[in-house]
């Protein structure tokens, strides 16, 4: 009976692990932050290309920003982005876990010297069927 027992909770830790490699990023994500007390909005749009991960980020002033060094691991979406404005180019590094059609996680970048973070939340947009 101890056997069996053992050899099932084996297979369910396996199927947590596998569980938890089974996240999938790919689709449109409108996402809320806030820089300072700005609050703003953006859209992520995760696609597969072969193997790989590929996606852009639209701003309301800046559209198809590829992103760059799309990574997914223990379901933390990381990657990064260029922001473009006031004749700037910031680059922005994004780690963000998904859990189901909700990411959540934190922006960085630097700007004027000094780094800055900043929380960024999201949903899935749902395919017309």
């Amino acid at each position: 009976m101890k056997m069996i027992l053992s050899v099932a909770l084996v297979l369910g830790l396996c199927g947590l692990v596998v569980a938890a490699d089974k996240v999938d990023p790919v689709g449109t994500w409108k996402c809320d932050y806030a820089i300072g007390d700005q609050k703003r909005t953006c859209e992520l749009t995760i696609k597969k290309d072969g193997d790989k991960l590929v996606g852009t980020m639209n701003w309301p002033d800046q559209k198809d920003e590829k992103i760059k060094d799309v990574k997914l691991k223990d379901g933390t979406l990381a990657f990064s982005a260029v922001r473009k404005f006031m004749n700037n180019e910031i680059p922005i590094e994004y780690k963000l876990t998904i859990d189901g059609d909700k990411l959540k996680g934190k922006g960085a970048s630097e700007f004027g010297g000094g780094k800055q973070e900043f929380d960024i939340e999201g949903k899935r947009e749902k395919k017309d069927k």
